[in-house]
């Protein structure tokens, strides 16, 4: 059954709302599909509305260029990944990179960003993240959403969301726990599709940050082969062993790609099973 046949008996949301919605914040432009773009291909492909948060504009994160030209230019390359992803839309928050702290202020725009979003299920970093900022402005909006005099001007929403976090290799001060992995195989592509929109990142500061930029094909279509490799990665033992047990020993087994995603506490509480039948297979 496709996750937006489920939400009503998932979710029991208001009857007058069948389509499951999506919200997933990174703390850059270009985050969230490093960790969520191919279930959120699945996701819109079983007809759930999916959008993209970034809570910074991104004007630091390059080694040439700077401010509100680099702002702009990330900008530019979301809304294009965003086409090729399929999603309704990609907000980018006019916040500082490298500047963003847990403020009131921008724990307000969170706030607003849900409401605004009618969200089902929000995506965020854990707060043990690199990106932890951003992962405690989102748990701290947790059930800050249905509160009416908090952010007043957005309506609150009559039920908690579904919190959720990414993946992530950080083990203090506990490692990510997968309470759901997904299948990305059969969309790895449009995946890889949705990251080569992010030039200025994929091809320029990332490979320069890592001691790489000489790798990077000249090529486009070179350049592109030379991402989904670079992307690949190792699928690590706990995702694994969830993989596992989501689709059965022989195909668990056999996934080269995946997303993998662990229950917050701070938002509504459904069972494993429940989510297991949310997220798209």
């Amino acid at each position: 059954m496709a996750p937006a046949a489920l939400l009503c008996s998932v979710m029991a949301a208001p009857a007058q709302q069948t389509r499951l919605r999506v919200i997933a914040f990174g703390a850059h432009p270009d985050d969230c599909d490093g960790k969520f773009a191919g279930t959120a291909a699945k996701f819109v492909k079983a007809g759930a509305a999916v959008k993209f948060v970034s809570v910074t504009n991104g004007d630091a994160g390059h080694h040439e260029m700077g401010g509100g030209a680099l702002a702009r230019r990330r900008y530019d390359e979301v809304q294009e990944s965003a086409r090729r992803l399929g999603i309704a839309e990609y907000e980018v928050m006019n916040n500082h990179d490298g500047e963003l702290m847990p403020t009131l202020e921008v724990r307000r725009q969170v706030i607003r960003a849900i409401r605004q979003w009618k969200a089902d299920i929000v995506l965020s970093p854990r707060p043990n993240d690199y990106h932890r900022y951003t992962g405690v402005l989102v748990q701290d909006a947790a059930y800050m959403v249905v509160v009416p005099n908090i952010v007043p001007e957005a309506p609150a929403i009559r039920k908690n969301p579904i919190f959720m976090y990414y993946d992530d290799n950080f083990q203090q001060p506990n490692s990510f726990r997968p309470d759901v992995a997904v299948n990305i195989d059969d969309v790895w592509e449009t995946k890889i599709d949705a990251l080569d929109a992010q030039v200025s990142q994929m091809y320029e500061w990332l490979p320069w940050v890592d001691g790489k930029l000489a790798e990077v094909p000249k090529d486009p279509a070179a350049r592109k082969a030379w991402l989904a490799r670079s992307r690949g990665g190792r699928i690590s033992t706990a995702v694994r062993t969830a993989l596992v047990a989501r689709y059965g020993a022989d195909q668990g087994g056999k996934i080269q790609h995946a997303e993998a995603f662990q229950l917050c506490e701070y938002g509504s509480r459904v069972g494993i099973d429940q989510l297991q039948k949310l997220f798209p297979r």
